[in-house]
């Protein structure tokens, strides 16, 4: 009877989820208060500090449980500001165990700024299972789960609870679940339904898991490609991004030209040009000039901005639709028509997904805004946005350039992602990327022609873009952009 008791008391022992600063964070106290965080060779300031409240600033590197932040005291409040500090730079980490001091069984990595654990009601009735973009994997000694819809990856230190998130590759009824499992277990399933790794069963028998999970918007979608696109962009992730040159002490770098295939070379440059050859109209000759003088530039001459009428000839000449058509969905002419348009550069399957954005900071004869751009009737229309976010999209540009000013115009490339996911499998979002490459090239050339100066940035917040126009990042979201303006300097590598 007394071992009896005992395994009743270790299943009723309640669940701790607490918040600790991430183990490569050391939090710092300085005498008068004031408190930096250092990880990486960087330091983020945190505000300043009352003696006591500083004194349990140590308390966040075992952590402190979620439980006490509630508290109305000042100096637990105190520590609710610093702890939410911590989560908008990404230095905070949520530990889910049996107590504060016993073994780690899952510990929550925050993949997006102000990340905060919630837990959702759920009744005995409910059926979940696993979403379709879910997925673990090992990471170095851990096993890690997470989905490119969460918003936190779940390092799962107890094999137990991996057990019952393969169990739910089958929907399962949440009073099943709870059979013979603590309190751990049912707060984990909480925090997973929470992130989107966990999906809620509400349709009818036999209608299909993937119509469950979201609108139209998210069910267009294979798993892979919404990886790809939420973990090759920024905004989603807590990965390390940007040139951080992780294997240059380890592995040596490819050669800037191919290696050339063994067999018999033509040279093509000693190849004679025709008197035929030599009649190439004005326009030919100016694109072979314009292939070759193509640069990126980066600085530009605020003094003398781009004006409307040449950001109007760019965008004729670049973007703007030529013709439209419709053809039948089947080759028997039955089905029902389908749209499609030509423009000035090729799209895959004539799909012309990407859509244009323009971050207007200086341009002569258009006020300073958020503009889209109305390919069809080439038109601008304004957006209104917030001020703050409108900055950051400037300013980010600027950052990625390496530049201190920001650029005159900003064109963030979007793609309508459903218009390729509808008749590509697979393939979608890869088709995407190449039109982009083309039209970012178009770009390059209708810039240098035109004697404006312009640079394509790889570094995009997905988010960010999200937050700005109020669309889902996975129905319509920004896949490049391009810098453009009036030149700084006569020309630039890259």
């Amino acid at each position: 009877m007394r071992a009896s008791r005992r395994k009743t008391d270790r299943r009723a022992a309640p669940a701790t989820l607490s918040a600790r600063v991430a183990s490569h964070v050391a939090l710092k106290a300085q005498k008068n208060g004031e408190v930096a965080a250092h990880f990486y060779g960087h330091s983020v300031a945190l505000g300043k500090f009352s003696l006591a409240a500083a004194h349990r600033i140590e308390g966040l590197r075992a952590g402190l449980p979620l439980r006490d932040f509630a508290s109305k005291r000042s100096t637990d409040q105190e520590i609710v500001a610093l702890v939410q500090r911590l989560t908008g730079h990404g230095l905070l980490e949520f530990r889910l165990g049996r107590s504060l001091c016993g073994v780690d069984q899952v510990i929550i990595e925050p993949q997006v700024p102000n990340y905060w654990p919630r837990r959702p009601r759920l009744a005995a009735t409910d059926v979940l299972a696993l979403s379709r973009f879910a997925y673990m994997r090992r990471r170095g000694s851990d096993l890690v789960l997470e989905s490119p819809r969460s918003a936190a990856l779940f390092r799962i230190c107890d094999p137990k609870l991996a057990e019952v998130v393969a169990l739910l590759a089958t929907p399962q009824p949440l009073k099943k679940l709870r059979q013979g499992r603590g309190s751990v277990a049912i707060e984990f399933l909480g925090l997973l339904l929470d992130c989107q790794i966990l999906i809620k069963i509400d349709g009818a028998p036999g209608s299909g898991l993937r119509p469950s999970e979201g609108n139209d918007g998210l069910v267009l979608w294979d798993f892979h490609d919404l990886l790809f696109h939420a973990r090759s962009t920024e905004g989603r992730h807590a990965n390390p991004l940007g040139g951080v040159y992780p294997y240059a002490m380890s592995i040596a770098p490819l050669p800037a030209v191919r290696p050339r295939w063994p067999g018999t070379k033509i040279d093509l440059a000693k190849m004679l040009i025709t008197d035929t050859e030599a009649t190439l109209s004005t326009a030919k000759i100016l694109s072979d000039e314009m292939l070759r003088a193509r640069r990126s530039i980066r600085s530009f001459d605020d003094d003398a901005p781009i004006t409307l009428k040449e950001l109007s000839r760019f965008l004729d000449a670049t973007a703007r639709v030529r013709s439209e058509w419709t053809a039948a969905f089947d080759t028997s002419g039955d089905g029902a028509p389908i749209t499609y348009t030509t423009r000035p550069y090729p799209s895959g399957g004539s799909s012309y997904p990407l859509e244009l954005y323009i971050a207007v900071d200086k341009c002569r004869g258009l006020d300073r805004g958020f503009y889209f751009y109305d390919a069809g009737e080439h038109g601008l229309v304004c957006i209104d946005v917030r001020a703050a976010e409108f900055e950051a999209l400037l300013k980010s540009a600027a950052l990625a350039m390496g530049e201190s000013s920001k650029p005159q115009i900003l064109i963030t490339i979007a793609a309508r992602f459903g218009r390729v996911s509808w008749k590509y499998s697979s393939i979608a979002y890869s088709l995407i990327l190449k039109d982009v490459g083309v039209l970012t090239q178009t770009f390059y050339l209708m810039a240098t022609a035109m004697r404006l100066g312009g640079c394509a940035i790889g570094s995009i917040n997905i988010d960010l873009f999200a937050r700005i126009t109020g669309i889902d990042f996975y129905v319509e979201g920004p896949v490049g952009q391009f810098a453009i303006g009036r030149a700084n300097t006569p020309g630039e590598t890259a």
